[in-house]
């Protein structure tokens, strides 16, 4: 099967369509380090995600990049991962987002994307706030971005 990349986006924060709050459900601030590099690797690993397979090298060049780290907690585990890049322009670009295979399917997905959608609006300057999702994703992830007010901006065919 072909991958289809789609991108999305919000032009203003007031587009965030908020899901309902999942009690439980927080986001902590972390920073770069192996704690990231696992969690990508246990999320993406199902969706055979890029950053599940980086080698060394390439970690410590993504770990480098200025980005913002979240983890996605539920009752005080860590249940996902997310982060986020500041953009020339005042765009912010979710690089990352997803939660580890034991917490799929538990309805923490949409109050946890909102979370992390409301931080990247916080950035100062924050004009857009961005992503890409595939066809490699979970079936459930397109349906959330576009629930949460993210809309189609460019869909390579």
């Amino acid at each position: 099967m072909e991958e289809i990349v789609t991108q999305l986006e919000m032009t203003a924060a007031s587009q965030l369509n908020p899901a309902p709050l999942v009690d439980g459900v927080a986001l902590r601030s972390t920073g770069p380090g192996p704690l990231i590099r696992e969690l990508h690797v246990r999320i993406g690993t199902p969706y055979r995600w890029p950053s599940a397979t980086r080698g060394d090298g390439e970690w410590a060049r993504w770990l480098a990049e200025p980005r913002e780290y979240r983890l996605i907690e539920y009752r005080g585990e860590i249940a996902g991962a997310a982060d986020f890049a500041a953009q020339p322009g005042g765009d912010v670009e979710i690089t990352t987002f997803g939660l580890v295979p034991e917490f799929v399917g538990k309805g923490l997905g949409g109050f946890a994307l909102t979370l992390v959608v409301a931080d990247a609006w916080a950035l100062p300057g924050t004009r857009r706030v961005w992503l890409h999702t595939s066809t490699l994703d979970h079936p459930n992830a397109l349906p959330n971005y576009l629930r949460r007010g993210f809309r189609s901006f460019s869909r390579p065919v």
